[in-house]
């Protein structure tokens, strides 16, 4: 079996890109050969120590040079990926594709694929889920089938979740003594937890001024009474395979979460009906949001442990 892998990387130079670059730097199967960038060709990979030399190669909207490539992670904004998704696959019709934008989870050609909540091994072509969109399935899985009526989601992320080009959400005078609602209605996370998880739910996202992380508040009404204890062995049994995610009793910090691979689930309370459940879920939007969950898709595709090259301990 194939243990030795060749990626090349398409985009990269965002926030995230620069977290997957930092994960195969320690990752004993996978070696990043190629990198592509529209705005730094010919300046070195930094954080790269296995090529210290490895430069990106100018990323154009064709003639892509992918011989001798395994997996091609597009680390591209939304909208950008599908032209370079056409000339892989005519050019090379075996290689895995990992999409980090949200352009092809709603494709039914690509596999969605959420490690820890997904069992089925990973295709040839898979769309990483959004980090909202990640975080809000952690909280509803295990108990989606006790809810009754709808899912109210408050979400704060940092503003690196705005991605590296300035814009109005990580403008840091905008955001000064500030937190920053947008899109509070049919954000694509939440088209994304209502296709794959559960329909009847609203989201509210919000930017803070801090750089990384994601909260998650989930107001989630059952169909039945229920204890905290009963809620919480839930939790535990769905995720005890599951090393990277954490059930507390406590409500989970941000500043305890941000640049780990760990998701924490915590918080836990009724009101006094015992019907109606609040809780809290935080990871770090740029990690477990989003590069980790690249690595343990790809891994899963390569048929090794989803873990490997995940320092979680």
């Amino acid at each position: 079996m194939k243990t030795k892998f060749n990626i090349a990387l398409i985009g990269g130079r965002g926030y995230v890109g620069q977290e997957i670059i930092h994960i195969l730097n320690q990752h004993p199967n996978f070696e990043l050969c190629k990198a592509f960038s529209r705005t730094a060709a010919d300046t070195e990979v930094d954080g790269y120590n296995q090529h210290p030399t490895l430069k990106y190669s100018l990323l154009e909207d064709s003639n892509l040079d992918l011989d001798n490539i395994d997996i091609a992670i597009l680390a591209l904004s939304n909208g950008d990926s599908n032209k370079y998704v056409t000339e892989i696959d005519l050019k090379y019709p075996e290689m895995i594709l990992i999409d980090i934008s949200s352009d092809h989870r709603f494709n039914p050609e690509w596999q969605y694929r959420l490690p820890d909540i997904s069992r089925v091994k990973a295709t040839k072509k898979i769309s990483n889920p959004g980090c909202y969109a990640s975080a809000i399935q952690f909280s509803i899985e295990p108990i989606k089938n006790l809810i009754s009526g709808r899912v109210s989601c408050f979400g704060v992320s940092g503003y690196s979740g705005a991605g590296a080009s300035p814009n109005e959400k990580n403008n840091k005078f905008n955001l000064q003594d500030n937190v920053i609602p947008y899109s509070l209605q049919g954000h694509i996370h939440e088209q994304e937890v209502k296709k794959y998880c559960y329909e009847n739910l609203s989201f509210s996202p919000h930017v803070g001024n801090f750089f990384r992380g994601i909260l998650i508040t989930s107001h989630i009404q059952l169909n039945n009474k229920n204890s905290i204890e009963e809620i919480l062995s839930i939790y535990r049994d769905f995720y005890k395979n599951s090393s990277l995610i954490n059930i507390d009793t406590e409500i989970p910090m941000l500043n305890k979460i941000t640049k780990s691979h760990k998701v924490s689930i915590g918080g836990i309370a009724f009101d006094k009906t015992g019907i109606n459940l609040t809780l809290c879920c935080v990871l770090d939007n740029l990690l477990k949001g989003a590069a980790t969950q690249v690595i343990q898709n790809l891994n899963s595709a390569c048929e090794i442990d989803e873990l490997t090259g995940i320092t979680y301990e």
